[in-house]
């Protein structure tokens, strides 16, 4: 008898905790402004999905729970048969345009809360009063900013192929911790790109110390995505070592065909240096096509200088012949992927009609034969004529499958914020979330949805330091998705990409429903979100 009531009485008080602490979330939930009730809870930390309510009081969450209290609440969204998760955070998006498009709708309504700007080497310069234009044009969803090498080295030494000397590496470590002082959350180098692509890696290291020292991250477009990948991310993960800083290697993928099958080993060789103490982690989109300038076939040498230089270059019938080699050889070994169809423009100011057409298309166009001669010469004539966009059908399916169920691997877009009409833009800036849920998570079953989210949510926040974002727990900042998993798809496509997703029901940025019934509410809630 005595055994048992020793027992008893523990149960007893446990029985009395639970139910004044249901009590007590209750008593605390009344009068919320938000209430998402019936839905299936998934909070970003990689846990299986559970039926919970979530409650908001201004910018915050203040409950999730079983025994939420709907007395008072100012309004009621029922998700039943719907997913709640933390609104997604893209580590890697192109905000260039948002000035002009504050509501930011192409990455609202897949979903995206936050997004980080400044890739790819690429920011405004100076950060500070930047980012003050950004909170006067209220944007749409939260941002934030990595200060960009290229735009550090161009201030310092142009587009000039040398390596800086002691004072002009030291104005140059002044820019970065200037911009770090303003708010930046890390460094980001675009080392393919002009004029980082200049630098050697003692530059870069310096600059990632400079970011590190105020508790930056470094995020790396790698020198070489195609022939050279495996230098590439050496490259890169040696400047995370030595420069004792959190590592990014961002938009990770195996250029060309020659290169695919190669992530078998980049994933290696991340897993090894995160064994060895360098915290290094990747992020990817989920298509087999990449995006960016058509300079990126043409040999960086030849535009050293800037574009007076490389037009004098052209003009010299050695050296032009020098640069059709360089170009003839991307095309067969790297972006080009060995196809003229391959190669598909984005955008081309100078002539909107090439715009969602291939450099095969353009030959044709020309009564030309679709050779690599005859496309290196047409790519040269965009180069001259001022450049244009293309998005290059170069990855393999395999490869993205095995980067995104790496454990280390989060999800980002690399898109550009769009708009309807307005150019032929890889269909990843509508639908990269999605297009994970739908057709990763849903018809191919590649991870679980938890996992998707989790690789949305929490560990983008995570790397970033944001204690308070991606995640669903009481004090988080209230930015919420409520989406249906059995609908969910990414509509965008190669051919026709200005379309948005379906199944992203309602978002929620900073406690204002910011998407409702799959349509902007026009609200913009977002503000801009600075390293702490």
């Amino acid at each position: 008898m005595t055994r048992s009531l020793r027992y008893l009485i523990p149960v007893g008080l446990l029985a009395g905790g639970f139910f004044f602490a249901k009590r007590d979330l209750s008593a605390r939930t009344q009068g919320v402004d938000l209430l998402i009730v019936n839905g299936l809870v998934i909070d970003g930390t990689n846990t299986a999905p559970r039926r919970a309510d979530v409650a908001i009081r201004g910018d915050r969450i203040v409950a999730v729970g079983t025994n939420v209290s709907r007395a008072g609440a100012k309004r009621v969204i029922d998700a039943a048969g719907r997913m709640v998760s933390p609104g997604f955070l893209d580590l890697h998006a192109h905000l260039e345009p948002l000035l002009d498009l504050p509501l930011m709708e192409s990455a609202l309504r897949q979903g995206v809360t936050f997004a980080l700007g400044g890739p790819d080497g690429g920011s405004p310069l100076p950060l500070g009063p930047y980012m003050d234009s950004v909170r006067m044009v209220k944007p749409g969803i939260n941002v934030g900013y990595l200060v960009g090498h290229n735009d550090v080295r161009r201030a310092v030494l142009g587009m000039q192929a040398r390596a800086p000397n002691a004072d002009e590496l030291a104005r140059m470590k002044r820019l970065v911790a200037e911009a770090m002082g303003q708010g930046a959350f890390g460094l980001s180098t675009g080392l393919l790109y002009l004029p980082g692509t200049y630098s050697n890696v003692e530059e870069v290291i310096a600059l990632a110390q400079s970011a590190a020292d105020s508790g930056g991250i470094y995020t790396s477009h790698l020198r070489k995505e195609g022939i050279g990948l495996l230098d590439g991310v050496g490259e890169a993960l040696e400047i995370g070592r030595r420069a004792k800083i959190p590592v990014v290697l961002t938009h990770h993928k195996a250029v060309g065909q020659q290169m695919w099958g190669k992530s078998v080993l980049t994933l290696a060789m991340v897993d090894s240096a995160r064994k060895a103490g360098t915290d290094v982690m990747v992020d990817q989109y989920p298509y087999t096509a990449t995006h960016t300038n058509i300079g990126v076939l043409i040999p960086s040498w030849a535009m050293a200088g800037g574009d007076a230089e490389f037009r004098r270059r052209v003009q010299n019938a050695a050296l032009k012949d020098s640069i059709m080699q360089g170009i003839i050889f991307n095309i067969l070994n790297d972006r080009g992927g060995g196809d003229l169809a391959r190669v598909q423009f984005s955008r081309v100011n100078w002539d909107k009609t090439l715009e969602g057409k291939t450099l095969k298309d353009w030959t044709a166009r020309r009564n030309l034969e679709p050779t690599p001669v005859n496309g290196a010469a047409l790519v040269l004539e965009a180069q001259l004529n001022g450049g244009a966009n293309a998005i290059y059908h170069v990855l393999d399916e395999g490869d993205v499958r095995r980067i995104m169920t790496a454990p280390f691997t989060m999800i980002a877009s690399d898109g550009r914020l769009s708009r309807p009409g307005d150019g032929h833009p890889h269909p990843r800036a509508y639908g990269t979330f999605p297009r994970v849920l739908g057709e990763y998570v849903r018809n191919q079953k590649l991870l679980p949805l938890e996992t998707a989210v989790h690789k949305m949510t929490q560990m983008p926040a995570k790397r970033l330091g944001l204690t308070d974002r991606g995640v669903l727990r009481e004090g988080a900042v209230a930015d919420v998705v409520i989406f249906d998993a059995n609908t969910v798809k990414d509509q965008a496509t190669f051919t026709e990409p200005h379309q948005y997703p379906v199944g992203i029901e309602t978002v929620i940025v900073n406690g204002l429903v910011a998407v409702e019934g799959g349509k902007a509410t026009e609200v913009r809630a977002g503000r801009v979100v600075t390293r702490r």
